[in-house]
């Protein structure tokens, strides 16, 4: 049941000047601009978004939708850190609980709900205990919060940024570092937030779910499959999120492509989640 009033955080200081000077210092791209640190930028995006945040902590952590070996899970894990989406209990607490508690103004920590924009980013800016303070979250990834590995990486994310940093200017420069760096990251995070905002307010709809969730191609675009909400919220544990041979789904072909070579194992497909029994809309 959904929560009838909302609470008024305060607005978090830290959170604004971290995300303002982020945004600032990408916004001096264009005095920066080469095509390498634009190659740079596209193939971050890809692998830090695309790999580590929908194939890693998305569809492996958050959904267990299919296992992979624990090292190569490990390294998955800190591909998905080094996006700056926070750490990965952090991460997959907040997805679980907007699953359990889809659109609830309370529970759910982006409840579309509660706006466009504070689904896409005011979340963070007026940060709640429940979604930010550990002793909250962490009851809704205590298979992370089990593992030492996982504690540790959830509280030291934002240190990965130094050894990458350093690596991008030995290599190209600050321009490297600001396509690398804050480019990638501002890129990827509207990118993601899209799917908390847009895809709850725009696009069709393919199954009945309990929420306003829909699917749009041009999220899907941006975050390599993670658009087709509507079909994720009605198969949530499904590997696959783009079912139609028109939703186009990145991260399930890379998900195939580790099962092919024997690094994907027990990935959940349409059948094996009951998805033949789902409840379509009249076209």
């Amino acid at each position: 049941m959904t929560s009838l009033t909302a609470p008024k955080p305060a607005l978090n200081w830290v959170n604004v000047g971290f995300f303002g000077v982020f945004h600032a210092l990408a916004l001096l791209a264009p005095w920066f601009f080469s095509w390498s640190a634009l190659g740079v930028a596209v193939l971050l995006h890809w692998l830090c978004g695309g790999i580590g945040i929908c194939l890693g902590y998305h569809r492996l952590l958050s959904h267990r939708s299919f296992k992979v070996p624990k090292p190569l899970e490990y390294l998955i894990a800190i591909i998905g850190a080094l996006a700056i989406q926070g750490g990965p209990i952090f991460w997959v607490a907040g997805h679980r609980q907007h699953h359990a508690h889809t659109e609830d103004l309370v529970k759910d920590p982006y409840s579309a709900q509660r706006g466009f924009w504070w689904s896409h980013w005011l979340w963070i800016l007026y940060p709640t205990p429940e979604a930010f303070e550990e002793a909250h979250y962490g009851r809704f990834a205590q298979d992370l919060m089990r593992q030492p590995f996982y504690r540790w990486l959830n509280r030291n994310f934002l240190v990965l940024q130094v050894p990458l940093g350093l690596l991008l200017y030995a290599l190209g420069g600050w321009s490297f570092v600001i396509y690398g760096i804050f480019v990638r990251a501002v890129l990827i995070w509207h990118s993601t937030w899209f799917v908390n905002s847009a895809t709850h307010r725009w696009g069709y709809r393919t199954f009945a779910s309990e929420d306003g969730s829909r699917n749009l191609w041009w999220v899907s675009l941006l975050t390599y499959g993670e658009g087709w909400h509507n079909n994720h919220h009605a198969y949530p544990h499904s590997a696959q999120s783009g079912w139609r041979w028109w939703e186009i789904d990145t991260t399930w072909i890379m998900i195939r492509l580790l099962q092919a070579v024997g690094l994907a194992t027990k990935v959940n497909t349409l059948k094996s989640v009951g998805a033949e029994r789902a409840v379509k809309l009249s076209s």
